[in-house]
């Protein structure tokens, strides 16, 4: 979900490195992109000097071309120093597609929260020729479009094992509270939720970088979705909890550091936009249910774009995750549309009131 353009948030580098390049964003700690294919077409991560090696933060997808880029990187602007840790903030795929790489194949460590491990294993070992009943069935309740649910129901669905390295056993742990040596400098662990479960944040002791993940990014907001693992989950509450919570420690010089778009200072204004940007959403989706409408039917109010195919996936599991929010916040009621079998939503009197 895009937001209006930021107020009161630099940027001290208005241009990405390459993928063959680096850019010192602090002292010891370099800045690297890498492609994604995709919309959203890059991913940022970081490497933290440790003197004769390098911890990274996040990894990109799994590829030919990522190993490639990270072959280079390695022996050039890394200096060929080893990766001797790979910290991964969450569980996405662009985030931890490469740490079983970079754990078998340069003997890494790999560092990340308990429930990003368990659930990037499982999904890398649980490949599907074709959709699971449980998917189609989730998307026939969400109100998919006709001819886009029967096309997916025809084709081979993204396997996480496509774009991520198989996973070994081991790693280390972290969880709230932890504190982290990274390149010298003293974080403290805070646990995001929402975008991810259990999504790790890493907040400098020793100076002003925060390391965001995707819990904060500036000029996009994170996906926030439900999907047929959980159908019943309710992440926009625990995204808002999380803001409210990572919100106070906020300062104006914080650097922070984000898997996605650029680093900037500005952090509490950002925290304030990211947490009204969902009230926003709930509030106007709240309106448009004065008749009972499906998660697919509240794309306009939502999104206030054109949604192609491409992001369509996405759109869905987040209108559904904020209508199950107002539904299970006692604002909207829910119910079966005999005609299609998708769940419609309306909004209550409580929540008009």
């Amino acid at each position: 979900m895009s937001d209006k353009k930021a107020v009161g948030l630099r940027y001290p580098w208005d241009t990405p490195p390459a993928h063959d390049e680096v850019i010192e964003v602090a002292p010891g700690v370099l800045w690297l992109r890498l492609p994604l294919p995709m919309k959203l077409d890059h991913v940022n991560v970081y490497a933290f000097d440790e003197g004769d090696s390098w911890t990274i933060i996040d990894t990109g997808f799994s590829s030919k071309k990522a190993k490639a880029i990270w072959t280079d990187l390695m022996a050039g602007p890394l200096g060929g120093k080893p990766i001797s840790r790979v910290i991964v903030t969450h569980h996405h795929p662009d985030h931890i597609g490469l740490a079983g790489w970079f754990q078998t194949e340069h003997g890494a460590e790999l560092v990340t929260t308990r429930t990003a491990w368990l659930t990037a294993r499982m999904l890398t070992l649980d490949a599907q020729e074709a959709p699971a009943a449980e998917t189609l069935a989730f998307y026939k309740m969400s109100g998919m479009d006709r001819d886009l649910y029967e096309k997916r129901a025809s084709e081979r669905p993204f396997n996480f094992a496509d774009i991520v390295d198989p996973l070994p056993l081991g790693f280390t742990r972290i969880k709230q509270d932890d504190q982290i040596t990274i390149g010298g400098r003293v974080f403290d662990v805070h646990m995001g939720n929402g975008h991810a479960p259990e999504h790790a944040t890493f907040w400098s002791r020793d100076d002003n970088l925060v390391i965001a993940g995707d819990q904060i990014l500036p000029s996009i907001s994170p996906n926030v979705g439900v999907y047929a693992t959980e159908p019943m989950a309710d992440p926009i509450g625990e995204w808002l909890e999380a803001c409210e919570r990572l919100a106070p420690m906020g300062r104006e010089d914080h650097l922070v550091l984000g898997g996605h778009k650029l680093p900037f200072t500005g952090l509490p204004t950002r925290m304030r936009q990211l947490i009204d940007n969902h009230h926003g959403a709930l509030k106007r989706l709240i309106k448009y249910i004065d008749t009972p409408k499906s998660a697919s039917e509240c794309f306009p109010t939502l999104f206030k774009r054109k949604i192609g195919e491409g992001e369509y996936g996405l759109a869905l599991v987040e209108a559904v995750a904020h209508l199950s929010h107002l539904y299970q916040t006692g604002l909207a009621t829910r119910a079966l549309r005999a005609e299609d079998g998708a769940w419609v939503y309306q909004a209550t009197e409580q929540a008009n009131g």
